[in-house]
């Protein structure tokens, strides 16, 4: 089952056109995905371990505006795992009503802070996303 973050849609989320501006799903996104791993591994622990997942790519499909006082879903999956890479799959929908407003796969890799680049997913880190995968595979 996917991780389910809420975020109610207030009047600095919006536009000219009175909707949700396309810059702010980046915000709520990243939101989910930082709820995702705070309530599903040990964050903290992560976070010394000189690890850090970076987004490089952002595919973004607009289907539904979103509107103020709209209450949001944003369900989150681990989608695939690769070697040096890994993508998450992020739907956002209305609240009740289940219509999807949105939908992103996001790609990252893992950088290692104290050799200055990306590299492999393996060990803890490969278990802990291969555990999350297995925990919401029913999503993407």
């Amino acid at each position: 089952m996917a991780h389910t973050t809420h975020i109610k849609v207030r009047g600095y989320h919006l536009d000219l056109y009175s909707h949700v501006n396309n810059a702010r799903y980046l915000e709520f996104l990243e939101e989910a995905r930082w709820s995702f791993f705070e309530d599903k591994s040990d964050l903290p622990r992560f976070m010394n371990s000189g690890l850090a997942l970076i987004v490089v790519n952002i595919n973004i499909d607009y289907r539904h505006a979103a509107t103020i006082g709209d209450e949001l879903a944003i369900e989150t999956s681990v989608k695939s795992l690769g070697n040096r890479s890994a993508v998450m799959h992020q739907r956002v929908l209305l609240q009740g009503s289940g219509k999807l407003v949105a939908e992103a796969d996001v790609t990252f890799v893992a950088f290692d802070s104290r050799q200055g680049k990306a590299v492999a997913i393996d060990g803890e880190l490969l278990a802990l996303l291969q555990g999350l995968q297995e925990d919401t595979a029913s999503v993407a």
